[in-house]
């Protein structure tokens, strides 16, 4: 996110130096899309610190679950009911109505 940061900041350095008049309708416009394009970079910055905490939260919660799971079911394979047929297996019908 820095890159954007300092886009924009060299963008407000190229609207001082090129001494806009606020009054005029072009000068008010461009000043207000630089502050704008600041708004949108504070806000990605934001957003994106919120999805690494999210990301981090999500990791632990998926090694608690891996706690949970290996002392609930022990440890478990999925090779081992790969060889298994399906012909046990029931068909079940459902009826559309």
């Amino acid at each position: 996110m820095d890159y954007l940061y300092e886009k924009v900041a060299y963008l407000n350095g190229l609207i001082d130096g090129m001494e806009l008049d606020e009054s005029t309708k072009e000068g008010k416009a461009l000043i207000v899309i630089a502050e704008i394009l600041e708004d949108i970079v504070e806000a990605l910055e934001e957003i994106d610190e919120d999805q690494a905490e999210m990301e981090e939260y999500v990791e632990l919660m998926d090694e608690d679950l891996s706690n949970v799971e290996d002392e609930l079911f022990g440890e478990f394979d999925i090779d081992d009911f790969e060889d298994e047929d399906d012909e046990d297996l029931e068909e079940v019908a459902y009826d559309e109505e």
